[in-house]
C-alpha cells in the first residue's frame, strides 16, 4: 500500500508583502552600514541614537546610557569644590585633571586626593605628585596571578638599593628582560634556578614566576606606605564623595539628566553642582550668616 502526501495547501501570508519586508531589511541594512562607517571615521566604539554625545558608561554597559559625572569634594564641610561631565566610559586618566583645579580653587600649595581604584593609573598618579598633589588611590588586584589563587606581587617586597624583589619564600628574583609598557619601560624580574624546586611553588606559579616594574613604579611604592599608614582615608572617601550624589540624587531628585548634549549637560550640572552648594552653605552657616556675607 502506497500513501500519497499531499502539499498543505497555504493562505499565502508568508509570502505576502515580501517585496516591502526585503525592501525593509534593505534599507535597515543601510542605516546600519552609514552608522558603523561613521563609527570608523571617528574612531568611535559606540554611537547613542538618541543622544550622539552620550554614552554607555562601563558599569552599566546594557543600558545606562548617558555620561561621567566627575567632583572634587572638600572633606570637612563636603561642598563642592570642583565639578566636571565627560563622556568618557572609564575613571581612568581623570584623576589629576579633575583634583589639580580643586588645588588652584581652594589657593593651597598641597592637597590630599583620595579616590577609588577606578582611577589606579601610575602616568596619572606620578602626573598628581608632580602637581602638588597627594594622591591615595588602591591598587587594583588583578592579572593571572590573582585568577589562578596565586601570590599576588603586592606579596613580594622590592629592594631598591639592590634592584631585586624578595618572593614570600625569601628567594631573590633578579631583573632579567626590559620591555616596554605603552610608552613606559617595564623590566621583568624572575629567578629561574628557585622556582623549579621552591616548596611554596604551587602557591605561586606553573612555572617559572615572573614579577615586573615599570621604570616609575616607585611613585606606586611611597602611595602603598601612605595608604598602610592611613587606612581610614579610603572609608572618608566614601562618606564624603557620596554624600553630594545621595543629595542630588534624593533629596533634589535628580536621577537624571534633563538635557541631551554634552554641552547642555554640563550647563545642567553646573546649575545643579552651584544649587547643592548654596544647600549646603545654608545648612553649614545657616540663613542670617549668609545674608550677612551676601550684604557685606
Amino acid at each position: 500500500m502506497k500513501a500519497m502526501l499531499r502539499k498543505p495547501e497555504t493562505d499565502g501570508s508568508r509570502t505576502k508583502n515580501l517585496a516591502e519586508k526585503i525592501a525593509a531589511l534593505r534599507e535597515k541594512r543601510g542605516r546600519y552600514g552609514a552608522l558603523l562607517a561613521e563609527l570608523e571615521r571617528t574612531g568611535e566604539s559606540q554611537i547613542s541614537l538618541t543622544d550622539p554625545d552620550s554614552r554607555a558608561m562601563a558599569a552599566y554597559t546594557k543600558v545606562g546610557v548617558g555620561y561621567n559625572i566627575q567632583i572634587a569634594v572638600d572633606a570637612k564641610n563636603k561642598m563642592i569644590v570642583e565639578q566636571a561631565v565627560t563622556n568618557r566610559v572609564v575613571d581612568i586618566g581623570l584623576l589629576a585633571q579633575t583634583a589639580e583645579p580643586a588645588r588652584a580653587i581652594l589657593d593651597v600649595e598641597n592637597i590630599d586626593v583620595v579616590a577609588d581604584r577606578g582611577y589606579f593609573k601610575i602616568e596619572d598618579i606620578e602626573a598628581c605628585e608632580k602637581k602638588g598633589l597627594t594622591p591615595y588611590v588602591p591598587r587594583p588586584q588583578r592579572g593571572s596571578s590573582v585568577s589562578n589563587d596565586f601570590f599576588r606581587k603586592d606579596e613580594f617586597r622590592f629592594d631598591a638599593v639592590r634592584d631585586v624583589y624578595i618572593c614570600p619564600a625569601g628567594q631573590t628574583l633578579s631583573p632579567n628582560h626590559v620591555g616596554r609598557l605603552r610608552d613606559l619601560k617595564k623590566i621583568d624580574y624572575s629567578n629561574p634556578t628557585a622556582c623549579p624546586i621552591c616548596p611554596l611553588r604551587s602557591r605561586c606559579t606553573t612555572n617559572r614566576r615572573r614579577v615586573s616594574r615599570l621604570e616609575n613604579e616607585a611613585v606606586l611604592d611611597r602611595m602603598a606606605e601612605r595608604l598602610k599608614a592611613r587606612p581610614e582615608i579610603l572609608d572618608r572617601r566614601r562618606e564624603t564623595v557620596e554624600h553630594p550624589f545621595g543629595t542630588i540624587k534624593q533629596w533634589m531628585n535628580q536621577g537624571a539628566f534633563l538635557m541631551r548634549g554634552l554641552d547642555k549637560v554640563r550647563a545642567e550640572f553646573s546649575l545643579t553642582a552651584l544649587v547643592y552648594n548654596l544647600r549646603r552653605a545654608i545648612n553649614i552657616v545657616g540663613v542670617e550668616a549668609m545674608m550677612a556675607a551676601i550684604q557685606a
